[in-house]
């Protein structure tokens, strides 16, 4: 982007006088705040972990053997990421703050254990060891943790197997979230096999606080004592406690919403309108005008741009009825007190009201991803595949109709496979006999009156323009008009046009889609902020069966965010069993025993409790996000 706008200034002066070039959206401001919001709390996550080891430790030098393996396993992490091609993104650095608690856990544990072993050592001797006793010391002390901490960080790592089979645009959301963390943890594991037992030997010395005589440590060990005792003093009925406990997640899950991705405020919009498919390139471009002006009329609002119909490019199939105005936000200190961007949106909403145009208010980004995707810019979209145009129209109206009934539906549209105006010129071969005009004559008349002929170029210094003749506007505006067109014969005779060729408005498709050799018509569905997905598709199923009959052949496909929920759902459902399996199976090769190896993984269950029901007690609603964050 800073490579882009670089350009863009070098073109300024290059420019001819009076005309500038105008940003009309930059995405570099999202991204930068989105990537230095990220950086200083990655820097407060380092200072927060430093000093939480401090106090746990007691002891700076040990403390220091924890902490320097952050910068040294974040550094290696960003080695990889170079060589590997990922950029520091979102994404990629809040994979390394998930990590950054992980990556001291070993270090800590296996300090926590060089105490102990200094501790009994200096107990039964009565010194504390020097020389090549203290490296036997940390050596022993290493060696008895060292290969089941290296296990975990490894099971660590194996949990986020299942993003890696996530496909679509949720696999390359979250992959480099995975990559980032999987890089983390491998450094880190590395890390607590070969540096950290090299720094404990060399800074692991002097007066070491044993664990008792630590004030935090004595808190807690008076705060956990009571509860160890009540549990093992009642087992059955901690057990049954549990599995109780464990029973409630059922009434908050029943109770969370669901989404494919949560909402990211972009800090812009994007306003796309849908008209009918008879409008004209005039009225499309008066549409335009009038939108972008009452947009304008809001205070929050600095910048509005406005485009219609289609670039002149294979990849961007808009049709004339779709508006895509692009509206730039003031920042949100200088917006009016009170005013969210939920209740912006219900403002412009009730602001752009004109007859037969139907809103969308959308974010720019997401929305280019559902897209490119599904091709639907709403969260929810029906397919209506057919073999007959007009029955295609006529079940998306009544879907329309249907869904506009549902109380989470903030607007619904039917794409008009009926309803575009088309001039159609059939010329008449007797008559156009009769003044020696022949078929190839004639077309070439019409072709040059009404589309224009390139005739020549022209060359200014390196630079082309085509030279293109077409009869004035007045004559080819209107179907009277172009009845009325000249026509000079070879003899010399004028006629006009009406008197050797039929000219009728006629009504036809505007735009033809398809999909597996079928005819396809969409209906646009958008959502009221807060909508369970899957809920309402259910809902809307019935909803439609009741009251839309469908034709013989015509059949419907619900999709955009819906259909990719589904998929991500169904991936996760084959994979999350498959990367439990394989935690079993390490710990399994650990303690060698069935028994204990499932006693670990029963905690598993009992950890989505409490992600279950916080995930209800903040509001959220269940998506990809979520089930990768309980991964």
């Amino acid at each position: 982007i800073q490579a882009v706008k670089a350009r863009l200034e070098q073109l300024k002066s290059s420019l001819p006088e009076g005309v500038e070039i105008v940003t009309t959206y930059d995405r570099s401001g999202l991204i930068q705040r989105a990537v230095d919001t990220l950086s200083v709390k990655l820097v407060e996550e380092m200072i927060v972990v430093a000093l939480v080891s401090l106090l746990f430790l007691f002891h700076l030098r040990s403390a220091l053997v924890a902490v320097i393996a952050l910068p040294l396993g974040i550094l290696g992490s960003f080695i990889i990421m170079k060589e590997m091609g990922i950029s520091a993104n979102i994404m990629s650095l809040g994979g390394i703050a998930i990590a950054i608690g992980a990556m001291v856990d070993a270090a800590i544990v296996m300090i926590e254990n060089a105490h102990k072993h200094l501790e009994r050592y200096e107990h039964e001797h009565g010194h504390r060891p020097v020389g090549a006793e203290h490296w036997r010391v940390i050596g022993e002390a290493t060696r008895q943790v060292g290969p089941a901490l290296f296990v975990s960080l490894l099971i660590i790592t194996l949990s986020f197997l299942p993003v890696f089979a996530l496909e679509g645009q949720e696999g390359r959301l979250f992959s480099p979230l995975a990559y980032t963390k999987t890089f983390a943890m491998a450094v880190a594991a590395g890390l607590s096999i070969t540096l950290v037992p090299v720094l404990m030997g060399y800074w692991i010395r002097g007066r070491i606080v044993s664990e008792a005589k630590n004030p935090l440590n004595r808190f807690l060990v008076w705060l956990y004592k009571p509860c160890i005792r009540v549990t093992l003093r009642w087992p059955v009925a901690l057990v049954t406690l549990m599995l109780a406990l464990l029973v409630s997640v059922w009434y908050p899950w029943q109770k969370i919403g669901s989404e494919f991705m949560p909402a990211l405020e972009e800090g812009d919009l994007l306003y796309m309108p849908t008209t009918l498919p008879s409008v004209s390139i005039a009225e499309a471009r008066r549409i335009l005008q009038i939108t972008d002006a009452l947009i304008k009329t809001i205070p929050e609002v600095e910048r509005v741009f406005g485009k219609v119909g289609r670039a002149e490019t294979a990849t961007d199939p808009a049709p004339l009825t779709m508006i895509e105005t692009t509206i730039q936000l003031k920042d949100k200190s200088e917006w009016r007190d009170g005013m969210t961007l939920d209740k912006l949106i219900k403002e412009l909403n009730q602001t752009v009201r004109l007859p037969g145009l139907t809103n969308a208010w959308v974010q720019p980004i997401k929305t280019r991803i559902d897209m490119l995707s599904t091709g639907i810019k709403t969260p929810l979209g029906i397919k209506i595949s057919g073999d007959n145009l007009a029955k295609i129209e006529a079940t998306g109206k009544a879907v329309e109709a249907a869904m506009t009934k549902m109380p989470a539906t903030l607007s619904a549209y039917a794409e008009r496979s009926e309803g575009g105006r088309y001039i159609d010129i059939v010329p008449n071969r007797h008559q156009a006999a009769q003044y020696n005009l022949s078929m190839a004559q004639l077309s070439q008349i019409i072709q040059s009156a009404v589309g224009g002929k390139v005739l020549a170029q022209t060359l200014e210094g390196r630079e082309r323009y085509s030279m293109n003749l077409r009869y004035p506007q007045v004559w080819r505006d209107s179907v009277q008009a172009l009845r009325h067109l000249p026509i000079v014969t070879a003899s010399g005779a004028q006629i006009q046009l009406g008197m050797v060729a039929d000219i009728q408005v006629r009504l036809g498709p505007p735009m033809i889609k398809s999909e597996n050799a079928r005819l396809t018509g969409w209906v646009f569905v958008d959502l009221v902020k807060g909508t369970d997905i899957l809920a309402y598709v259910e809902e809307a199923k019935q909803q439609v069966a009741e009251s839309v009959e469908l034709p013989p052949g015509v059949s419907l496909q619900w999709t955009g965010q819906y259909e990719y929920l589904l998929k991500a759902q169904k991936t996760l459902q084959q994979i999350v069993p498959m990367a439990i399996l394989i935690i079993f199976l390490l710990l399994y090769f650990i303690f060698k025993d069935v028994t204990e190896a499932l006693m670990i993984l029963l905690v598993v269950p009992f950890a989505l409790l409490g992600s279950v029901w916080s995930v209800w007690w903040l509001g959220f609603d269940y998506s990809v996000a979520v089930a990768v964050g309980k991964g």
